[in-house]
């Protein structure tokens, strides 16, 4: 048989050491993070549930329907500007169809009143022309008249001249005093053997 024999100052000694340790063990774990101590996770739970309520119901009454206003105001603003630019837009096109409406009007009146004048200015251009040649022919036929009258004359004074130049031609030539109305008959002879063909 084996006879063993323990040392009991060291066997105090190990029991203190351990006792230490479980102290020291204790000691950590309770300095140690506290949420996660499995022994209050009851008080944890019910106060997160809590605090979660609260908020929710922060959000749901106050925040969420403000949110939710703003969003609808928005939407209202915008469809209304929507509206009002289709409105607007509408207006436009029928003041453009009035536009050009009223200017395709404004050019057929324009025509009109432009063949008008030009049918006035023709006439009364016509009735100048006429008017002027009128004139023109009176003045001419004043002229004509006075022409005529002229050359009678003239033909009177060449007949006149004639006369006296064949009376000095046949007073020099023939040494004779001729009659002016033998000469005259003579010059009338003449000149009607030339004006006969």
């Amino acid at each position: 048989m084996m006879i063993v024999f323990f040392d009991t100052g060291k066997a105090a000694e190990h029991a203190a050491e351990a006792t230490e340790h479980a102290v020291e063990a204790a000691q950590h774990t309770s300095s140690g993070m506290p949420q996660l101590d499995i022994s209050t996770f009851p008080s944890q739970i019910f106060w997160l549930a809590i605090a979660f309520g609260l908020l929710y119901l922060a959000l749901d009454r106050f925040l969420i329907p403000r949110i939710g206003g703003a969003i609808e105001e928005r939407k209202d603003r915008i469809a209304d500007d929507l509206d009002m630019a289709a409105r607007k837009k509408a207006e436009a096109d029928e003041a453009i169809i009035v536009y050009e409406k009223s200017l395709a009007e404004a050019r057929s009146k324009a025509s009109v009143i432009a063949a008008e004048n030009r049918a006035i200015l023709d006439a009364q251009l016509s009735e100048e022309s006429a008017a002027q040649e009128a004139e023109l022919d009176k003045s001419a036929s004043k002229a004509e008249a006075k022409i005529a009258k002229a050359r009678a004359e003239a033909m009177q004074h060449v007949e006149k001249i004639a006369v006296d130049v064949a009376g000095e031609l046949v007073a020099i030539l023939g040494g004779i005093k001729a009659d002016p109305r033998k000469l005259e008959k003579a010059l009338e002879t003449v000149r009607a053997g030339s004006a006969a063909p």
